[in-house]
């Protein structure tokens, strides 16, 4: 009958099979291989499914929601143009800026949460600058793992490490203790993927990858001629309309304009009040000696300096957008009848324009018909909820739209503060790291940042079930001895040799490791490994666990060797083997730093 131990090695033999042809779908193999675990009686079910209740699961989920809410605020976004700014046209300093900001972003929200907020990013500067966001997605995730070194909350595995320490009589890692070699990881990291990406880096198109929405609000105004011949009118103290019906604003008397509109305050739109009320615009369409005569004759204010960036303005913002819808057969809206300026019956959106087989409508009622399109105007959480009407179908989602053209939208201040609030209890150590990342994802939900839904949206579900079922190997390493015969193998090989060749051995065989099991995972199984075998050899064990945290972090190789590297590999259109080009020579500058500089900071 054969052993646990020979059991775990030919599950774990299996997995990578399976993983390198990709026959089974990644997130399925690795549920696969931990329910195997339990069938063949290595663990016990709950040890089986004991990774998706762990705490580091529950805390890459949690940074993933509070990254979301730094990219659905705009807050990405505007660092894109800061950075698409700095950058230029030059595609070394695009890289280098992208992976500066990576690893810095990683220092704050670990590797997984750095990545999922910057990858729309990243994406978007690719198709703006056209080039193949494949080119900037891989550089920007390594940098992100060498980032995860800069503070000691950069990644579980830091966290894992220093409680190690504690366990055998050590005084834990400080926030930033591991800083120094961290500096020195990015900024060989950043040297690498600037000099040799370009090489190394496969040009490929991701299987889902958005279109450029940044410019959609000038789009979508010339596609209808939104602001020719418009103009805005203000109700002011003289009006003779004021406090009358919208019907009695005088236009009938001037059939040649036409009034798309009444809004009120920019704040307030569409606004809901049956009366004119003062400081009311009315957007009105005609020649402009018109509407000159006709604002002078009805006295209201009219801007006549308004440029289309300022109507755009006042359309397009943080607080509101627009949405173009189209009509399918069988919907219920067709045969009602509808106007520009017509205000829907939720009282939330308004019907700026319509269009009926590319030509603009301009005044009065149009019967509406399959085919048609609407150019709707709503603040943007109604045109998320309204939109979502068999009805219509949307032409661009709304939210990436928002994402994309509003930097800094609506809760940018308060996601940059729940982000503020994170770092401050992570780096103060006054709550465990998944308190504090579950309270914040919370916090974005009730402040409004994030509805619900979209917080679930932000898991990538695919790589918390892979991380969640890989976690139990560590469990079926130690239970089996597999970790004990390893550790076994590892110091009869090195004997009493030098430091250097144990900080090698115990590099390499992280490293390994690694690349097929999650981070997390693999320093729970070399922790014991590592100590054991620097206390055998007489060394410091404390210099032994900052190589294996070096060592984990170096998770290039594959695309399984990390959640993040999951996360990228869709839109970056990656094959199972694109990883280790670029990966190598980041490994091989890991492995330097590792063994060699490691033991000049924490001496043996």
């Amino acid at each position: 009958m054969l052993s646990s131990t020979v059991i775990t090695y030919a599950i774990i033999a299996t997995m990578v099979v399976l993983f390198v042809t990709n026959v089974v779908p990644t997130a399925v193999t690795a549920l696969l291989a931990a329910l195997s675990l339990y069938a063949t009686g290595v663990l016990t079910l709950d040890q089986a499914l004991s990774g998706f209740g762990d705490r580091t699961v529950l805390f890459i989920a949690s940074l993933l929601v509070v990254s979301a809410s730094l990219d659905a605020t705009g807050v990405t976004a505007w660092t894109g143009q800061v950075l698409v700014e700095r950058a230029g046209n030059s595609q070394k300093r695009l890289v280098a800026l992208t992976a500066l900001l990576a690893a810095g972003f990683a220092a704050l929200i670990g590797v997984s949460g750095a990545v999922a907020a910057l990858m729309p990013l990243v994406i978007l500067i690719g198709l703006r600058l056209r080039r193949s966001p494949s080119t900037l997605l891989m550089p920007m995730l390594f940098a992100a793992h060498a980032g995860s070194m800069l503070v000691l909350t950069g990644s579980a595995v830091n966290l894992i490490v220093s409680n190690a320490a504690a366990r055998l009589g050590q005084p834990p890692f400080s926030f930033f203790s591991l800083s120094l070699i961290g500096v020195v990881l990015v900024a060989g990291a950043i040297g690498i993927v600037v000099y040799l990406g370009s090489a190394l880096v496969p040009v490929r198109s991701g299987r889902t990858i958005a279109d450029d929405l940044s410019r959609h609000s000038a789009t979508l105004t010339e596609q209808y001629n939104l602001f020719d011949g418009l103009f805005r009118l203000t109700v002011t103290a003289d009006t003779a309309c004021l406090g009358k019906a919208e019907t009695e604003t005088g236009l009938d008397a001037y059939p040649e304009l036409g009034l798309v509109a009444i809004q009120g305050p920019e704040t307030h739109f569409p606004r809901r009040e049956t009366l004119l009320a003062l400081g009311d615009v009315l957007l009105v369409r005609g020649a402009v000696d018109d509407v000159r005569r006709f604002a002078d004759e009805q006295r209201f204010a009219l801007r006549e300096t308004d440029t289309a960036g300022d109507l755009r303005g006042a359309l397009f913002n943080a607080t509101s957008g627009l949405a173009e819808v189209v009509i399918p057969p069988r919907s219920g809206l067709i045969g009602q009848r509808m106007f520009p300026g017509m205000i829907t019956p939720s009282g939330d959106l308004m019907v700026m324009a319509i269009q009926r087989r590319g030509e603009t409508l301009r005044f009065g009622e149009t019967e509406i018909a399959a085919g048609d399109t609407l150019l709707l105007r709503g603040n943007w959480r109604a045109l998320d909820e309204h939109l979502q009407d068999p009805d219509v179908l949307v032409v661009d989602n709304p939210d990436l739209v928002r994402r994309q053209a509003v930097p800094m939208g609506a809760g940018s201040k308060r996601a940059v503060f729940v982000l503020v609030a994170l770092v401050l209890m992570l780096a103060s150590g006054l709550v465990p790291p998944v308190f504090a990342g579950l309270l914040c994802a919370s916090a974005v939900v009730l402040l409004g940042v994030l509805r619900i839904d979209q917080a679930y949206r932000a898991v990538n579900w695919t790589a918390i079930i892979m991380i969640a079922s890989l976690m139990p190997l560590s469990t079926a390493m130690y239970e089996t001895g597999a970790a004990s015969r390893i550790a076994d193998i590892l110091v009869s090989l090195c004997g009493s040799r030098s430091i250097y060749a144990l900080l090698a051995a115990l590099f390499l065989l992280t490293a390994i490791m690694g690349q097929v099991l999650s981070s997390a995972a693999t320093a729970l199984i070399m922790i014991p490994v590592a100590t054991a075998a620097a206390t055998e050899i007489g060394v410091s064990s404390r210099t032994a666990l900052v190589t294996v945290a070096v060592a984990a972090a170096a998770s290039f190789m594959t695309p399984i060797a990390s959640g993040a590297n999951l996360i990228v590999q869709g839109p970056g259109g990656y094959r199972f083997g694109d990883y280790w080009r670029l990966g190598l020579p980041l490994m091989l500058w890991f492995f330097v730093v590792g063994t060699f500089l490691v033991p000049l900071v924490w001496r043996p």
